[in-house]
């Protein structure tokens, strides 16, 4: 059974799996106007790294949904640690389908998360986040997106990049994440960048120096290093192609 890119990720050490790493996921956080106050659901909220870090930073309550339960006993693990169960709350669900009542959010925040739907599930999503939000509230997601314009690379990219996480994937380009964002009742403001996933610069910025060691000496052993090395070699070897795009989408308040 093969190994998801994001879990191999997560075994060896790695603790930031977003295209645009920490520097996308603060302006995502600038654009959604988080106070004290703020009602706040994370999809796909993996290990709980970013839940946590709105909750001290802004002592809000959060929300977080994942579909996996190993994910959730980690985030749980993690919230325990640093003492928040007062303010962070964990719920198993999909993104299609979230269990909650209209109009129970300020903001949602997804990471690295509506790549890896495909078909019309992202719309499904769309669709699920716009009945959830309260009317004004944002929608602030990270994703992969093609930088280049042709049908037949964006295909060979997608097959690509679906072989070396071992996911199938459907990053977008520019104008297509636009789109599913508007048609779905949100006014978009989009950040784009070169993905820093797996690049020196990105993991330097990330994980720190000693965290960055300790990664490549995880990578480096013989069951890590095949994965390792297909991942490295074609992120950094399509560096140009692909890209990381944040989205701020905002629910019209008249809704």
């Amino acid at each position: 059974m093969y190994e998801a890119g994001h879990v191999f990720l997560a075994r060896i050490g790695k603790t930031t799996l977003r295209p645009g790493g920490i520097e996308a996921t603060e302006w995502l956080i600038d654009q959604a106007a988080i106070t004290q106050k703020t009602k706040v659901l994370e999809v796909a909220c993996n290990r709980g790294r970013t839940m946590i870090q709105l909750a001290k930073k802004f002592g809000c309550a959060v929300t977080g949904v994942d579909l996996d339960e190993n994910a959730l006993q980690n985030a749980k693990a993690n919230i325990e640690k640093n003492n928040l169960q007062d303010k962070l709350t964990l719920i198993h669900g999909d993104a299609t389908a979230l269990p909650f009542e209209d109009n129970s959010f300020d903001v949602i925040i997804n990471e690295a998360m509506l790549t890896m739907l495909v078909g019309d599930r992202k719309d499904k999503a769309l669709k699920e986040y716009f009945r959830v939000l309260k009317p004004g509230g944002r929608v602030v997601t990270q994703d992969v997106f093609f930088t280049v314009k042709d049908a037949a690379q964006q295909k060979e990219l997608r097959m690509g990049l679906s072989k070396a996480i071992n996911v199938n994937v459907e990053p977008l380009d520019a104008e297509g994440w636009e789109s599913l964002f508007s048609r779905n009742g949100f006014t978009v403001t989009q950040k784009r960048g070169m993905m820093t996933l797996l690049s020196p610069r990105g993991l330097l910025r990330d994980e720190g120096l000693w965290n960055t060691l300790h990664i490549i000496r995880c990578a480096l052993k013989k069951e890590n290093r095949a994965m390792f090395s297909k991942m490295y070699r074609y992120f950094n070897g399509h560096k140009y192609e692909l890209g990381y795009i944040c989205n701020a989408g905002v629910k019209s308040a008249a809704v």
